[in-house]
């Protein structure tokens, strides 16, 4: 939480910042102004932040100078400090070249602040070198070996051909862009040559004076020796600046620090006619000696550039690399294919940071050169391969999106289909429907067997992104127009491989009306291809939640299936496996109609109407008297007729004689 607080008050401070320091200023009419990044220039005092031009949404860098820093300096400083940072981007925006930083948008001035947009920028030399620096931060050897030619480069164009004297080489005025290119920057003090009357050139010295304040002027730390000495200002002069630079980058700081104190950089200067140099044990040994020469007291002896390229130290393999790539442009198609077929071996030996930052960029630029796609698409793979999934999906997705599309060269559709795992996992899901898919959908209908196969192996493997629609319309329609159309064995069966993959994913009545009707419509008769129709039989006959009814396995599937198996070519152990289903089919068949004709019969015994003879039987048998019913009724018989038996009591005769009185009585009447 803490951090979090930390991070929200730091991003407040940033745009209230900005908010009282850009509003005046006219950059901010074409470009929206977002975090800073880093500092640069003398003493830091621009500040670099992240931004992008809002009509096209091109991204930039803007630096901001904020005029406030000035409050505390004398008047006449102020405007002598003013007008070297005009004049130093003025400059920088004259100079074009590779590694000079490019200014997007010229110099910018208001009340409060001086502004300029330029290519993005990761970092000033400065905010990279030192025991403080975070280590996500810090150079890696062979950037810094690269870096070094890059300067290299850039002084030979200024020496050689803008014939100007730099005068202010220092980690604060050398840039590092976003692809991790050394820039040069911080042209506040550079001075043109004004040749002599005999045209030799000439490059006036300025005097350095205590009397104005000391970041008005050139840094004594990085100044040679013969301007403070001799008075002489020469290209030479850049190169001691140069080897003091090395230093720090490996040391964390120059040789020595002086500040504003001219005299002790005067007694450092002679110390150095002594040849007196400070310890070098952090420097790598195969540049200490050339660093000794670029230090030398006389300018004369200093090494040229040229010379300082051939170094061992120079020499390194990824170092190699990185320079041809600088070069590339400068390269027929013929010797570019040749490079990029070699880096797939060098890629894995550099540090991932120069793989995403240094190489990638330069080889999706090749992306605008079709005939090189095929040679550059498997070395941004492999980088992808390497990276996160943010970082792929910041870096390598937008670049390979429009590579998608593509069909011509066909080997493109080819090294995607051999990657699609890859791109499977770090692609998000919204993505892989936009783009993915329609690659797959094209590499369907190629006419090139090995596409194809890879494709029909893939497409199982993420069924799952696709709609029923799309799996209805255009996935399935496409394996069926393929396996109907191609002569390829290989790829028939591959089809109906693919086709049975993709079953569990589909429901009960696609399959039923576009499977099954389709297999039916396969002619071949090879044995793998009847053995593929056979694998979807049974993957649709045991599959749950599928389930072929037993009215199709009866009118379709089984007459269909019969005549498979005669086909001549079969081996045993596939004749027999087609047996099986048949048996299984049938007897399902068997199973399930006779359960049909059972519960029918008991329904319709259930439901039958009586006859008349039914109702009379059934009325007869329960009027039937009940065998405990009869006994009761002979029980009475016998109490009825007990007074004609034998050794009955007395009782019994006048229980009789009054029983049969009134009948005599009747007879008497009459």
């Amino acid at each position: 939480m803490d951090m979090i607080n930390k991070f929200y008050s730091s991003a407040v401070h940033t745009v209230s910042t900005l908010s009282g320091v850009l509003p005046g200023n006219n950059v901010t009419r074409e470009y929206e102004v977002l975090e800073q990044v880093c500092t640069a220039g003398v003493g830091l005092m621009w500040k670099v932040y992240n931004g992008y031009k809002k009509s096209t949404k091109q991204e930039v860098s803007v630096f901001v100078f904020e005029k406030k820093l000035l409050e505390r300096w004398s008047k006449d400083d102020r405007e002598t400090m003013l007008d070297t940072l005009r004049r130093g981007v003025q400059q920088l925006t004259k100079i074009r070249h590779p590694h000079v930083l490019t200014v997007q948008h010229p110099l910018e001035e208001s009340r409060d602040s001086l502004a300029f947009a330029t290519e993005p920028v990761f970092a000033s030399l400065s905010n990279v070198v030192g025991d403080a620096v975070r280590s996500e931060k810090k150079l890696y050897d062979v950037e810094i070996r690269h870096g070094l030619l890059q300067l290299f480069d850039g002084l030979q164009f200024l020496h050689n051909d803008a014939k100007i004297v730099h005068r202010n080489i220092s980690a604060e005025t050398i840039v590092i862009n976003k692809n991790r290119s050394w820039k040069l920057f911080g042209f506040d003090f550079c001075i043109a040559n004004q040749p002599a009357t005999d045209g030799t050139p000439h490059w006036p010295c300025r005097e350095y004076t205590t009397s104005m304040h000391v970041l008005a002027q050139p840094s004594l730390e990085y100044t040679a020796p013969e301007l403070a000495l001799n008075s002489v200002n020469t290209p030479d002069s850049d190169l001691f600046s140069l080897g003091v630079l090395i230093f720090t980058i490996y040391a964390g700081k120059p040789l020595k620090m002086f500040g504003s104190d001219y005299s002790g950089f005067r007694r450092y200067c002679n110390e150095l006619n002594q040849r007196k140099y400070p310890a070098m044990n952090a420097v790598p040994n195969e540049l200490t000696e050339s660093l000794k020469a670029l230090l030398h007291p006389s300018a004369s002896l200093r090494p040229k550039l040229h010379e300082l390229k051939q170094i061992v130290y120079f020499q390194d393999v990824g170092v190699k690399t990185l320079s041809y790539l600088d070069s590339l442009y400068q390269w027929d198609n013929l010797q570019k294919s040749k490079f990029y077929k070699g880096l797939p071996q060098i890629i894995p030996t550099l540090p991932h940071r120069v793989n995403l930052h240094s190489i990638l960029p330069y080889l999706v630029k090749e992306f605008v050169n079709s005939p090189m796609i095929p040679f550059v698409l498997p070395n941004v793979l492999l980088i992808a391969e390497m990276s996160s999934q943010r970082e792929y999906c910041d870096h390598i997705l937008p670049h390979l999106k429009p590579i998608f599309k593509l069909t011509d060269p066909i080997q493109i559709l080819l090294i995607f289909m051999q990657k699609m795992d890859l791109l499977l996992k770090l692609t998000p899901a919204e993505d892989v429907k936009q783009s993915v898919l329609p690659l797959l959908y094209r590499s369907l209908e190629c006419d090139m067997p090995q596409i194809q196969e890879l494709c029909l192996a893939v497409l199982p493997t993420f069924s799952t992104l696709i709609d029923y629609n799309a799996m209805k319309n255009s996935v399935l329609p496409r394996i069926k127009k393929l396996c109907l159309q191609s002569s390829n064995v290989s790829v028939k069966v591959n089809c109906l491989i693919s086709i049975g993959k993709l079953l569990e994913n589909l429901d009960k009545w696609l399959v039923l009306d576009e499977i099954l009707p389709f297999l039916q419509q396969i002619q071949s008769r090879e044995p793998a291809i009847i053995m593929g129709i056979i694998g979807i039989y049974k993957i649709a006959m045991t599959n749950t939640k599928l389930g072929i009814t037993k009215d199709v396995m009866a009118h379709k599937c089984v007459p269909f299936l019969v005549p498979l198996s005669v086909e001549n070519g079969l081996t045993i152990a596939q004749f027999n496996t087609i047996i099986a289903l048949i048996k299984e089919m049938l007897g399902r068949v068997e199973q399930e109609q006779r359960e049909k004709l059972q519960q029918l019969s008991t329904i319709q015994r259930d439901n039958k109407p009586k006859d008349a003879s039914e109702i009379l039987a059934n009325e007869m048998e329960s009027s039937t008297i009940s065998p405990s019913s009869a006994s009761n009724g002979n029980k009475n018989n016998d109490d009825m007729f007990s007074g004609f038996t034998v050794g009955q009591s007395q009782g019994a005769p006048v229980a009789a004689a009054s029983t049969l009185a009134p009948m005599k009585n009747r007879e008497q009447l009459k």
